[in-house]
């Protein structure tokens, strides 16, 4: 048998996880010699009993890992064991990293210590714009931006680093096979592209559930150096992903929302208990500054189209990341309102501005 044969086989069983293969490996030296063990032999390891004995003694009646591979290579899909030298270092600091990584795109996005991006799936376009800036500006100063491809937050983190022609990772909450949400399948096979990077630990045809989101969020703190939580309720699965971040001795990161709003409890409940509070990305970049020049912080200047008008020149002047009101962007630019509605609805229509609700615009990434 192959190490990464045993992996997998290990990694399909329920009853075995990373910490009981971890005591299983100090008992017998290799996954191979694992496999090699009478029932007797495994029982009696602590930990392990009789029960998870019996299953890895029948593996074969639940998994083939010649069948598992060989769809992996239809697939377009790859898999490494922990012991691989390409595994991510830093998953290797937790308690329990996984025992096998199957993945997509370009491993290097995982080589350096990102930031984990999480937050509600329902949430207000403040948060959806304010976690796809902070991801825009991470990516472009060279960090990577990890998040788990749900909807929300974790979408908007996603796109804002692909904007920036940045890193990005997602860890699924399901098997590499089965796309969830179905509707981030044009992102997914974008992160791809842009050599960033698919993870998953389930193997094929796993479908997600209550168990394997915390169990991907454990990933997603274990890339990074950091957990920036945007927009969470009370009860939000980003807060596990912020005490994972914190048993992992990971920082962690929160941006406030309003007052009345639910979904800012728990970004709220996190900076009380000693997150630090963001209001822009130099507050999480200034962790990390041995990192960056100085010069990386700044908003990236951008090229703009040859062929603007002065209306629109002078109207992309005053727009940034920041939102800002159409009353104050006509006061600022001093154009009559009628130049100002046509003008912007053409930097609209060329993907150059964007108008978010309540009259407000910001210049697109």
């Amino acid at each position: 048998m192959e190490r990464l044969d045993g992996y997998l086989i290990l990694n399909s069983l329920r009853l075995i996880g990373p910490v009981r293969v971890r005591r299983l490996l100090d008992a017998f030296g290799s996954v191979e010699k694992i496999f090699l063990q009478s029932a007797a032999s495994l029982s009696a390891v602590a930990g392990i009993g009789p029960k998870a004995a019996a299953s890895i003694r029948d593996w074969e009646q639940h998994f083939d890992p010649v069948a598992e591979l060989a769809e992996l290579r239809r697939l377009n899909l790859s898999v490494i064991d922990r012991e691989d030298a390409r595994y991510p270092q830093q998953l290797l600091e937790i308690y329990d990293p996984p025992l096998v990584l199957y993945y997509q795109g370009d491993l290097a996005a995982a080589k350096r210590r990102g930031i984990g991006v999480v937050g509600s799936r329902q949430t207000s376009p403040y948060g959806l714009e304010t976690a796809r800036k902070l991801s825009y500006q991470m990516a472009y100063a060279g960090l990577p931006v990890v998040s788990g491809l749900a909807r929300g937050i974790d979408t908007a983190a996603h796109q804002g680093a692909l904007a920036a022609k940045g890193r990005t990772v997602a860890v699924l909450g399901c098997s590499l096979d089965l796309m969830y949400p179905p509707e981030n399948q044009a992102l997914a096979e974008m992160i791809v592209e842009r050599n960033g990077l698919l993870l998953s630990e389930f193997p094929l045809k796993t479908p997600p559930d209550k168990q394997t989101f915390p169990m991907r969020n454990r990933i997603v703190s274990g890339l990074s150096g950091g957990v920036l939580v945007v927009e969470a309720g009370a009860d939000s699965g980003a807060l596990i992903t912020a005490r994972m971040a914190l048993d992992q001795g990971r920082q962690v990161f929160a941006v406030p929302g309003r007052i009345d709003n639910p979904q800012s409890k728990g970004c709220h409940r996190l900076i009380k208990e000693g997150a630090k509070l963001v209001e822009s990305v130099e507050d999480i970049l200034a962790e990390f500054e041995f990192l960056f020049p100085k010069a990386a912080i700044s908003e990236p200047r951008r090229t703009l189209p040859a062929d603007l008008s002065a209306d629109e020149r002078v109207i992309l002047e005053h727009l940034g990341l920041e939102e800002v009101h159409l009353d104050e962007l006509t006061r600022k630019c001093g154009l009559p309102s009628a130049r100002m509605s046509s003008t912007l609805l053409r930097l609209e229509m060329r993907k150059l501005a964007r108008q978010l609700p309540g009259k407000f615009f910001v210049k697109t990434d």
